[in-house]
């Protein structure tokens, strides 16, 4: 069938002639169709400021919105107003116009609420006819709002498993070092085979990316604006100045240095702050302009090559953990610093810490993350299940997804745990509390404790 067939002509006209329009020659049909197409054009509008004529309102009110600073729709949105409310708004602004005033005030509905407002101002005003299409096309401006927050949402997931990837990448390439390298068992060591020039280059890469992740001022903002961490550290130090008193003082991983100061500002006789990416540049900036360079002094290496301008120290302070508390491989140097820095009787800040393990569930959660994956967009995706229970998840989490007592799953004493405490297998068992239809996970999460002597004993409860 031709696009001309079965047409009638517009409402209130008729078509040039009394030829069939049928056939697909006949001028006629096109005279039909641009009747069509000019009745839908907008209606010319006078402006609501000035006497100019706009060809249609949404040129008006664009005008409006950045020559007037007034938003039509957005004062619709602000104000819920309906269909009637609109048209008393527009003679409100009108008639205050007209008297000259070129600033109605429209910060409440109370403003133009008296129905002498439904009288329009100006005859056979376009404009009025206009608003319910204008409120129709505001709604649907509005909509992508919420798919935007809905991409965001999905962004932050993102850069959360990404960060958990990275956390990932650097154990993985830190156990493959460990496990060519090693030379503790023989054996091991005969059924390896030695790792390449180019193998030991491409780990000391990543080792470098570590290091080099660590130079960017966005990490150190999200550290420092960790209240609960960066707070903790601060209290510790200020409320027992007795004990950093005089000391000297390491700082393992100083980044910005904030714990370094800190230190300082509670009496310490000396403070050596010690990074091995581009911050600690930054770090001696910070001190320097603090007036603090007299007792802090920065150095630039890991912890295990770079040489001391002191024997011992008396107080080892470092913000280590990782993700889970032992997702990064940093917490090494710390035990390293320990061994070979620390004074007999020194302090270990902090100095305990455990990890928790609760089970989960959340059937939101496997909607939004599992599930999510056997459709998208109308197309399966199941091959990116694979292993995906494999992977830990950076989130928070509601307290009613927690479905039994958590219980201790780990206990470290910093001034005694050895590097090879830290691989291990446990059993474990848990109650559950409620009735769930699925077990989805396991909760994972840590409590870091501060006490004032390498002798003081960490309560059981």
């Amino acid at each position: 069938m031709s696009a001309s067939e079965n047409v009638k002509p517009p409402v209130g006209e008729s078509f040039a002639d009394n030829r069939s329009v049928s056939d697909s020659s006949d001028t006629s049909n096109e005279e039909g169709w641009e009747d069509v197409e000019a009745d839908e054009e907008s209606q010319p509008v006078v402006g609501l400021f000035s006497e100019q004529v706009y060809p249609d309102a949404r040129s008006m009110l664009k005008e409006c919105k950045e020559k007037y600073n007034f938003d039509l729709l957005k004062i619709q949105k602000d104000l819920d107003l309906d269909f009637l409310d609109n048209i008393k708004l527009v003679n409100y602004v009108r008639s205050e116009v007209k008297n000259g005033n070129n600033s109605p005030d429209v910060s409440s509905k109370s403003k133009f609420e008296d129905d002498a407002y439904l009288k329009p101002v100006l005859e056979d005003d376009a404009l009025l006819y206009s608003l319910d299409d204008l409120t129709e096309e505001q709604g649907d401006e509005s909509a992508p709002s919420a798919e935007t927050n809905r991409q965001v949402n999905e962004l932050q997931e993102k850069l959360e498993q990404l960060q958990t990837q990275f956390s990932e990448y650097r154990q993985a390439v830190q156990k493959s070092m460990d496990d060519q390298l090693s030379k503790e068992d023989e054996k091991l060591a005969e059924a390896t085979p030695k790792p390449s020039a180019h193998t030991v280059d491409r780990l000391q890469e990543a080792d470098d990316g570590y290091f080099v992740s660590y130079a960017y001022n966005a990490i150190h903002e999200s550290m420092l604006k960790d209240a609960v961490r960066t707070d903790s550290y601060r209290d510790f130090v200020y409320e027992n100045k007795n004990v950093f008193k005089d000391k000297v003082v390491l700082d393992v991983g100083c980044g910005t240095g904030i714990l370094s100061m800190f230190c300082a500002k509670a009496g310490a006789k000396k403070v050596i702050a010690v990074d091995n990416s581009n911050i600690i540049d930054r770090a001696k900036e910070i001190v320097h302009d603090n007036g603090l360079g007299d007792v802090i002094t920065c150095i630039r290496g890991k912890i295990e090559e770079v040489t001391l301008p002191v024997e011992k120290v008396d107080i080892i302070i470092s913000e280590w953990m990782g993700y889970g508390l032992l997702f990064e491989a940093m917490f090494d140097s710390v035990i390293y610093a320990r061994d070979r820095y620390l004074a007999p009787g020194g302090l270990m800040a902090p100095s305990h810490a455990t990890m928790r393990l609760a089970p989960y569930a959340d059937p939101d959660f496997i909607a939004s993350h599992i599930s999510f994956w056997n459709n998208v967009y109308g197309f399966k995706m199941d091959s990116m299940l694979h292993k995906i229970y494999d992977e830990a998840v950076v989130r928070s989490i509601q307290p009613q997804s927690i479905v039994g007592d958590s219980q201790i799953f780990l206990t470290l004493p910093l001034h005694t745990i050895t590097v090879e405490e830290l691989s291990f297998l446990k059993e474990f068992q848990v109650t559950l509390d409620q009735d769930i239809d699925a077990l989805d996970g396991w909760a994972i999460w840590f409590d870091i404790f501060f006490m004032p002597s390498s002798e003081s004993v960490l309560p059981e409860n």
